[in-house]
């Protein structure tokens, strides 16, 4: 049986994206579920330096210690490219050419069908409508064709708690709509301890711009927590 698969997305870049992803597959494994993270294309990065999977799997930590889950983690990276830009625009600088998002369904369905495999988790790069090959096609139509191929496929919205934020979030979540995809709810990437006035009203405000259910926040600063207690808030932080 295909696993659920969960897309994550954000409003933008640097909206905490990665650090969702790590509590969203934390909260899963601590139910015992064995979850696999995808990352289509890494760009900004050499060959040899730590990625985003690779800051995920530093945040889930080692699962082998006494008091661990009985889930488990494993990462996939697709391609990387070495400039900080949209796929499509540092793969053109790197004149290599791009799986297409097809090709990039195909493998997230192989990882999926695996036997020891609960959940799928694919991170995308920037926001919904980033250019992920040379035709266009974006994390949404990544979605569509899982869809399409039978998958439960489902997104997760990644957003910011600072002004402006209402306005991306509702723009995001109605590019899902009109495209008949599942927007499961919302997680706010980078909650800080002090609150400014803006960041306090967007909270109350941003099921209305979603149109959807909110499934956590994330505090400023747990990327820089130890893993075993990373993983031990990511329960309090995510709920799906």
């Amino acid at each position: 049986m295909t696993a659920p698969i969960l897309l994550v997305t954000g409003t933008d870049t640097e909206v905490g994206k990665t650090v969702t992803t790590a509590a969203i597959a934390a909260a899963l494994i601590a139910q015992g579920m064995h979850v696999a993270v995808v990352k289509p294309t890494q760009t900004g990065l050499a060959p040899g330096e730590a990625g985003d999977v690779d800051e995920v799997a530093r945040l889930v930590g080692d699962l082998g210690g006494d008091d661990a889950a009985t889930g488990s983690l494993t990462t996939h990276e697709f391609v990387r490219l070495p400039d900080p830009l949209a796929p499509d625009s540092a793969a053109r600088l790197a004149q290599v050419t791009l799986p297409t998002v097809a090709e990039h369904a195909r493998r997230v369905l192989e990882i999926a069908e695996r036997d020891d495999v609960d959940t799928v988790i694919v991170e995308g790069a920037g926001g919904l409508l980033v250019h992920l090959d040379g035709e266009g096609n974006t994390l949404a139509d990544l979605g569509i064709a899982l869809r399409d191929a039978g998958a439960r496929a489902g997104f997760v919205l990644v957003v910011a708690s600072r002004l402006g934020t209402l306005n991306v979030t509702a723009l995001t979540a109605e590019a899902l709509a009109r495209r008949e995809l599942d927007l499961i709810g919302y997680v706010v990437g980078s909650y800080p301890s002090e609150p400014d006035l803006a960041e306090r009203t967007n909270i109350d405000d941003l099921p209305t711009a979603a149109g959807a259910q909110p499934l956590g926040r994330i505090p400023t600063g747990a990327a820089s927590l130890e893993p075993a207690e990373f993983r031990t808030h990511a329960t309090e932080w995510v709920h799906l």
